[in-house]
């Protein structure tokens, strides 16, 4: 043999090696598995029945955005002034209904109009709302074209 070629036989690893190197891996496996993150965690729900049975949920709507904040804005003062606790405003999605419409009444029924209505949302929850903060907010004075759903629960 030359010194340039150097050939070195390896070992064919044995069967005790490989099962080895298999278990090896499979604990590996096992361990990163093992860690938990907080999606695989089973939710726990509140125990306090106080926060799910008093709770005034307020469902605010309106046209305009801006008429639709100060609204909110009044509705939470109104109830920071009765120190309540307070969740949101939430902003739910838009609805937005489209009407398309024939701008003629017999003839050209190619040209149309078409026309939408977007109805935005706020989400407000109450958590444990005195009498003095229910009676405030039913006396409470909002512009038109504000419409409120409240339910109690």
């Amino acid at each position: 043999m030359s010194e340039d070629k150097k050939t070195v036989a390896k070992k064919a690893p044995t069967k005790k090696a490989i099962v080895k190197k298999v278990a090896a891996k499979k604990t590996v496996a096992k361990k990163v598995s093992a860690k938990k993150t907080e999606a695989d965690l089973p939710r726990v729900k509140s125990t306090k029945k106080g926060n799910d049975e008093n709770r005034l949920r307020i469902l605010v709507k309106a046209y305009e955005p801006k008429v639709l904040d100060i609204s909110v804005k009044q509705i939470i003062d109104t109830a920071k002034r009765y120190d309540a606790e307070i969740s949101g405003p939430v902003p739910l999605p838009i609805e937005i209904s489209k009407y398309t419409v024939n701008r003629s009444t017999f003839v050209y029924k190619d040209a149309r109009e078409q026309f939408e209505i977007r109805v935005h949302k706020r989400l407000i929850d109450i958590l444990n709302p005195n009498p003095k903060l229910i009676e405030a907010l039913t006396n409470l004075s909002l512009p038109s074209g504000v419409d409120i759903n409240v339910k109690m629960g």
